[in-house]
């Protein structure tokens, strides 16, 4: 068995508290939030969760009902949370992103 220090995954070191990557913030944007947009995070949550790209006929059936449960009570936290901040821009959070990712990936 290969012991690894707490917090390296493989060659990277990350937090343990990291969120997954392809998990967008969906909280506070202008326009708001869609429900395919919460679908879309509530189905890469339950991809990570059960490490399951697309599941087995046999796990069809709990693997949608899951992705169905957190998309509803995604809605339900987004629509009950309150802030004072003023709301964020998409395009302008996305292009941080890309800026982001061309100094982590440069070409």
């Amino acid at each position: 068995m290969v012991r690894r220090k707490p917090g390296k995954i493989g060659r990277k070191t990350r937090k343990r508290d990291d969120m997954c990557r392809n998990i967008k913030t969906l909280f506070n944007f202008e326009p708001p939030v869609t429900d395919e947009e919460i679908r879309a995070a509530s189905l890469q949550f339950v991809r990570k969760l059960s490490g399951f790209n697309k599941p087995s006929k046999a796990n069809e059936a709990v693997f949608l009902a899951a992705v169905d449960e957190i998309a509803a009570v995604s809605r339900k936290l987004l629509n009950a949370l309150e802030t004072s901040a003023p709301p964020r821009n998409r395009e302008e959070e996305a292009a941080k992103a890309r800026a982001r990712s061309a100094l982590r990936f440069p070409t």
